[in-house]
């Protein structure tokens, strides 16, 4: 489980770690007082005592000592209202209600603390789901925050290592692929919960669900998991509302997964071969966790992603898209970060597993760790094939706020699932464990729909229908005790003890003119108060359980007229949905892809991200063949290969009904968030006038602005540059000199990087500036004149910022860029390094005589 350390850690070491967090607590608010006129910034926070508004981790406090700048969570007193959602009806009403209410209490209620920030040219990453903003600042403004009558905490950011599960020594083997997935028996965990038996008496294997987890990604066109993905269309996958990768690791292929844990525990849950518990349900998932790390910010970004999903570039959330079930694999600490994010997800009906943690040691009492620790998290515990309690599992009672912990116990030891490679591998830990328990709820709200988002309803069969073990050595009772929670899993007994108040509609989709049966034919029964959703099988097959009532079936599967039916559902009855498809023509699809200035591109891919239809490329003159594509309307994108430059993704709508000829328009490239868009301009060189002092391989300089510059929708009077080639609208730092691709969280932030590299500015170079133009519609320009590569001094660039008053846009450009000066950063980035736009990072596209041009939406 990441990132619990491993369950051989000594017990000195973890009684040690609970005295520590014990300190750590009352230090919170034990503050020691200091004589105003002596006190540091860091010691009047502490003065303040318990007049203080905002209590402030110690940590913090050690972090901004000494006069350094630190990254933390400004956490404010008020919470949104969720009891409306909790209320709400309707497919996703809860979610669309709770997405609503949070979004826009944060966006109100940070408003006057965003407002100091941007005044302090402080940058920050504003979190909805628990109403805080991630900040890099030093101790006065911990200081001036923590004064704040509306902040509540201020908390470090943290990260959770991803350790090695603790293991048998056969846990890291790597088990032979199998070749048909499908045709394996069930694994042990399966087997000991009884899903297998599951499915074959109740006929159900998790249909009309959507389950989701927090982890390190997911390897999506992993065999036993690539065709229950819900964003799969049978050739290609898309990736919008279905995986989202908070930490901006994925590459190339998604959706992805660069540790293996991921892939791992969504095969427990949801995989075809026997590996998974619910192999009916389709799967989403959120990459919270970078390859060896957990941080705050990635966490918190995927669990607001699973309330209200987004497409690739995070914009555009959709509550509606939302899972009905997300596992966390993951934790460690006893932070209460997280209270916030279940609190969400379970007002918008959303179930949610946590891992109770690897650091026991079979004795030990509490020492289940966060989040799976808290009150209101749903924490599993795990035992092995032998029946045994595993050695590593964590007890309670809980370190945080003292309560039971686990809540039940589920398969953990030398469970095989899938493994990165299109591999299986064993492994062992609560990470494993805890996937089983969302799989079996995934079962249970598919057999038994009236449960779906019923919470405690869920839970309470759940717990009801485990098996006890009578293990009280850590307090509790035989029914619900410190070591096993409620006891062992039983979906079997959790579905024979749910209310079967509902009805079953079966049926097999065929083609009207071939009888042929129709796989892969997406068939949804949908009422006013729910939506299931499933997806035929090889022999045109499918099935789902609903409640009782009146709803309208639709069938769409590519090539085929959609088909619809009326059904009537009786209680404890089987409807008949069976549908007959009428095939549709194909027709040759054939354009020209066009650059955003109008000419013709080549290298940039054509997809129909919803039709199984085979991606092609345009050729040198922009030109493509789709050659047989079937009636309908589809969504085309067109995408231009790395380096794209100032050319951005076309997306767009694409209706087929006869031989169809496009001519398809790149649009500039924007940020993440669009409102900062980039696109070549025109070239006239600015002749500096007034020498800035900068001089030498690492020095910075404040320079006055003659207007305000908005950037990222913030005014600035002054700017700091470097002789590296950034402009800094934040503060001037020094030892800049390695350059990344943009955006990035590590300093520096806010920024322009005209030209950014390390750079030498020698006897032969100068940073200069000047002023054209009349008031109200003048242009500043900051030139780099002739300043050498430090690596290769015969290298000279000269470059330019030109900042304009009437239009907000910046634009770069390039008088003289040597052959070999290949190796800088050209862009912008926001002030919290959480969105930006890299013209280009370490790329030889860059020449002399070249403008860029920055548009800023917020000014055009």
């Amino acid at each position: 489980m990441p990132p619990s350390a491993s369950s051989t850690r000594p017990r000195a070491a973890r009684i040690a770690r609970a005295a520590a967090v014990s300190a750590a607590c009352a230090a919170l608010t034990t503050l020691a007082l200091v004589p105003a006129s002596q006190a540091t910034p860091s010691q009047a926070i502490a003065a303040q005592g318990t007049n203080a508004t905002a209590t402030v981790d110690p940590a913090v406090l050690s972090a901004v000592g000494n006069g350094r700048d630190a990254t933390f969570f400004v956490v404010l007193k008020d919470r949104a209202d969720l009891s409306t959602a909790r209320t709400a009806k309707g497919d996703k009403g809860r979610a669309k209600a709770a997405f609503a209410a949070l979004r826009s209490h944060a966006d109100a209620g940070q408003k006057s603390l965003r407002a100091v920030l941007d005044k302090e040219k402080v940058g920050y990453e504003s979190f909805w789901i628990t109403n805080a903003l991630k900040v890099t600042g030093d101790a006065k403004l911990v200081e001036k925050l923590a004064a704040r009558p509306d902040v509540a905490r201020i908390l470090p950011e943290q990260e959770y290592a991803v350790d090695t599960e603790a293991t048998s020594p056969a846990a890291n083997t790597t088990v032979a692929t199998t070749s048909d997935a499908a045709a394996e028996p069930a694994e042990w965990g399966v087997k000991d919960i009884r899903a297998d038996q599951v499915w074959s008496q109740y006929g159900t294997r998790g249909e009309g669900v959507v389950i989701a987890n927090i982890d390190t990604g997911v390897q999506g066109n992993h065999p036993a998991l690539k065709t229950n993905y819900r964003g799969w269309n049978g050739t290609s996958a898309d990736d919008d509302y279905n995986f989202f990768d908070a930490t901006g690791q994925c590459s190339g292929t998604s959706p992805c997964d660069d540790n293996g844990h991921g892939t791992h525990t969504m095969g427990t849950m949801a995989g075809n071969g026997g590996i998974g518990v619910a192999p009916g349900a389709r799967w989403i998932a959120a990459k919270g966790c970078e390859a060896r790390s957990c941080s705050d910010s990635s966490l918190l970004a995927a669990g607001q992603w699973i309330l209200a999903p987004t497409d690739s570039n995070g914009r555009n959330p959709r509550p509606e898209m939302a899972p009905d079930i997300v596992n966390n694999s993951w934790g460690g600490g006893q932070t209460t970060f997280y209270a916030d994010i279940v609190a969400a997800w379970r007002a918008a009906g959303i179930f949610e597993t946590f891992a109770a943690g690897n650091d026991g040691d079979g004795v030990t009492c509490a020492t289940a760790n966060a989040p799976g620790t808290q009150a209101g998290s749903y924490g599993v515990g795990a035992y092995a094939a032998t029946g045994a309690i595993a050695s590593f599992s964590g007890f309670g009672p809980s370190l945080v706020d003292g309560s039971a912990k686990p809540n039940i116990s589920a398969p953990g030891v030398d469970v095989r699932s899938a493994w990165p490679g299109s591999t299986y591998r064993l492994s062992s830990g609560t990470s494993m464990a805890a996937p089983h328990v969302a799989g079996a709820a995934a079962l249970l709200w598919s057999a038994a729909p009236s449960l779906a988002g019923n919470l405690d309803a869920t839970r309470a069969v759940l717990n009801d229908s485990a098996r006890d073990v009578d293990d009280t050595h850590c307090g509790g009772t035989a029914d619900m005790n410190n070591v096993w929670g409620e006891g062992k899993l039983d979906v079997f007994a959790a579905i024979d003890a749910a209310p079967h108040t509902s009805a079953i509609v079966t049926g097999t989709l065929t083609d009207s003119t071939t009888g042929k049966a129709l796989a892969g034919v997406t068939v949804t029964a949908a009422n006013a108060e729910i939506s299931r959703t499933t997806v035929t099988g090889v022999d045109g097959s499918y099935r789902l359980t609903l409640p009782p009532g009146s709803y309208t079936l639709t069938a769409s599967g590519y090539g085929y007229h959609g088909g619809t039916a009326a059904l009537s559902l009786e209680e404890g009855r089987t409807a008949d949905g069976s549908l007959t498809l009428d095939p549709v023509p194909h027709h040759a699809v054939t354009g020209t892809v066009l650059d955003a200035q109008g000419s013709p591109l080549g290298g940039v891919t054509v997809r129909l991200t919803d039709a199984p239809v085979a991606a092609v490329t345009s050729a040198a003159d922009g030109t493509f063949a789709l050659p047989d594509v079937a009636e309908g309307s589809f969504a085309l994108t067109a995408t231009p290969a790395v380096p794209a430059l100032c050319n951005g993704a076309h997306s767009g709508s694409l209706g087929v009904d006869g031989a169809e000829t496009l001519t398809v328009r790149l649009p500039a490239r924007t940020d993440a968030s669009g409102t900062t868009s980039c696109a070549p301009a025109p070239y006239t060189w600015v002749k500096g006038r007034t020498t800035v002092a900068l001089s030498g391989d690492e020095d910075a300089a404040t320079v006055q602005l003659p207007f305000p510059v908005s950037f990222y929708g913030v005014d600035y009077t002054s700017l700091n540059v470097t002789g590296n080639g950034l402009v800094n609208f934040l503060a001037p730092r020094l030892g800049d000199y390695a350059n990344t691709d943009l955006p990035a969280a590590a300093q520096p932030n806010g920024v322009i990087a005209a030209y950014w590299d390390d750079l030498l500015l020698d006897r032969s170079s100068a940073v200069r500036t000047t002023v054209t133009g009349k008031t109200g519609s003048r242009v500043f320009t900051l030139s780099w004149e002739n300043a050498a590569l430090t690596a290769t001094p015969s290298v000279r660039v000269s470059f330019q910022v030109l900042f304009d008053e009437a239009t907000g846009a910046i634009t770069v450009q390039y008088k003289d860029i040597a052959p070999g000066g290949t190796s800088a950063t050209v862009g912008v980035e926001n002030q919290s390094g959480t969105d930006g736009l890299a013209y280009l990072y370490d790329q030889n596209v860059l020449k002399s005589g070249t403008a860029i041009r920055f548009t800023q939406e917020s000014t055009r």
